[in-house]
C-alpha cells in the first residue's frame, strides 16, 4: 500500500524564536535583527501562541512617523495606524495567529499558506501550545530527496501494489524527480490510478506514463484490399 505522506513534524524547525506578550518595539526589531528572521510567533504563559508579530506590523511605525494622513486613509488603513503607534507585541501582533499541527500533511501546509498568503506557520499541539514551526523553504526540503529513493518508494508502493503479477516488467525511471514508468500492462485502466498514487510520493516533481496494454503493438497505417 502507499506509505503515509510525510508530516509537518518531518520538516519543521523546533528550535524557535519567540517572544512574550509584554515584548517592547526594540526588543522585537534588535530579535529579528539578531536571528535574522521575519516574523515571530508571540506568547504567553508556558508557550501558548496567541500571534504573530512580522516586519510588517512594525513598518507601519516608519511608514506613518513624519505623515499626516487623510481622513480617508485615515479609515481606510485604519489597523496600520494602530500599530504605528503600538508599543508591544501584544498592540503589534495578527491575531489569531494562523497555524498548524504537527501531524498535518506537508500538502495541507502548504495550502494554508497559500490561502492565508503567510511565509511561515507556527506548530501547536492540541491546547495551542508552541512545538516548532514550518516554513515555505521547509515544505521544498521534499524535494531534495534522491533519485534512488522516489524511484525505490514507487517500485514498492505503486508498482508492485497495482501489478504484483507484472511488476517484473515494468521499469521506474526518475530523473531530477520525474518518474517514467514504462512497460506493458494488462490492465489500461490503472495506469490513471499509478500515475495518481506515483505524483503522491514524496519528492516528485511529475510523472510520465508510457505504459501500454499487454497485447499492443505497433501501430501501423491499415491496409485494405
Amino acid at each position: 500500500m502507499p506509505e503515509t505522506p510525510h508530516i509537518v513534524s518531518d520538516v519543521m524547525t523546533q528550535t524557535v524564536v519567540a517572544v512574550g506578550r509584554d515584548a517592547p518595539f526594540k526588543q522585537i526589531v534588535r530579535t529579528m535583527e539578531q536571528w535574522k528572521v521575519s516574523a515571530m510567533p508571540v506568547l504567553e504563559g508556558e508557550g501558548r501562541v496567541i500571534g504573530v508579530v512580522s516586519e510588517a506590523d512594525l513598518l507601519p511605525k516608519e511608514e506613518f512617523r513624519d505623515s499626516d494622513p487623510s481622513l480617508f486613509e485615515q479609515r481606510r488603513r485604519l489597523s496600520d495606524l494602530a500599530k504605528a503607534g503600538a508599543l508591544t507585541a501584544e498592540e503589534l501582533m495578527s491575531t489569531p495567529a494562523i497555524t498548524v499541527h504537527a501531524d498535518a500533511t506537508l500538502a495541507q501546509a502548504a495550502r494554508i499558506m497559500a490561502v492565508r498568503r503567510v511565509k511561515r506557520l507556527p506548530v501547536i499541539d492540541d491546547v495551542g501550545m508552541l512545538q516548532g514551526i514550518v516554513s515555505r523553504a521547509d515544505l521544498l526540503k521534499v524535494f531534495l530527496r534522491p533519485d534512488e529513493d522516489i524511484e525505490e518508494e514507487v517500485r514498492r508502493t505503486v508498482v508492485s501494489y497495482l501489478f504484483p503479477a507484472f511488476s517484473h516488467a515494468i521499469h521506474v525511471d526518475v530523473h531530477e524527480g520525474v518518474v517514467t514508468l514504462r512497460g506493458h500492462i494488462r490492465d489500461t485502466s490503472l495506469i490513471s490510478v499509478a500515475v495518481r498514487l506515483a505524483r503522491a510520493v514524496e519528492g516528485v516533481v511529475d510523472v510520465e506514463p508510457q505504459l501500454t496494454g499487454e497485447s499492443a503493438g505497433p501501430v501501423g497505417p491499415e491496409i485494405t484490399r
